[in-house]
């Protein structure tokens, strides 16, 4: 998706663009943190899929992924905010847009797929889409997994990307997430 605008500063928040203080996202839940900052995890690719697996776009990440990756990429990229953002530390990435943007996301619902849930013990039930799926049973229709099927996907190139040159791997990235999509999208028509 093209850049349709800049990503906004806010000098009234202290940290706004600094990465996530210790590696971690949010003050209430412990879960990436022992996930991810204990191993010391560095970046990668994040991939925004929609929920038949179709790859909207990528970024390169060349620190561990924070909430500002995923909100710059929705404020820059997305003309209007999505209905639902489907994430695996949801529970921090709401309030974190909502502070920022909330006109831009006041009709976004920030939820955590089933997959991911397990260890976020720390973290309300308004941020699992179980939740919701009680009250509103369509949402139980949502692929909520297709970030995942799609991160698999990606796998498949990790180990080649991580020898190229960052240009190199863009190119081949993008090249490979075209032929991706493609593929589902045929699919998907027959």
């Amino acid at each position: 998706m093209p850049k349709i605008r800049e990503r906004p500063v806010y000098p009234k928040l202290k940290h706004d663009t600094r990465p996530d203080p210790s590696g971690k996202r949010g003050a209430k839940c412990s879960k990436f943190y022992s996930q991810y900052g204990e191993k010391r995890l560095t970046g990668g690719i994040m991939c925004a899929w929609c929920t038949h697996s179709i790859c909207y776009g990528f970024h390169c990440i060349p620190k561990g992924e924070g909430r500002n990756n995923v909100f710059s990429a929705l404020v820059t990229r997305w003309e209007n905010a999505p209905k639902q953002v489907i994430y695996d530390f949801a529970c921090a990435l709401g309030p974190y847009c909502m502070t920022r943007e909330p006109a831009f996301f006041a009709d976004t619902q920030f939820v955590i797929d089933d997959f991911h849930a397990t260890g976020h013990s720390k973290c309300a039930p308004a941020a699992f889409l179980k939740t919701y799926c009680t009250v509103d049973p369509r949402l139980r229709y949502i692929n909520s997994s297709a970030g995942e099927c799609g991160n698999s996907g990606i796998s498949r190139i990790r180990k080649s990307v991580s020898y190229m040159a960052q240009d190199r791997a863009i190119i081949f990235t993008k090249v490979f997430l075209s032929i991706w999509n493609r593929q589902i999208i045929r699919a998907m028509s027959k």
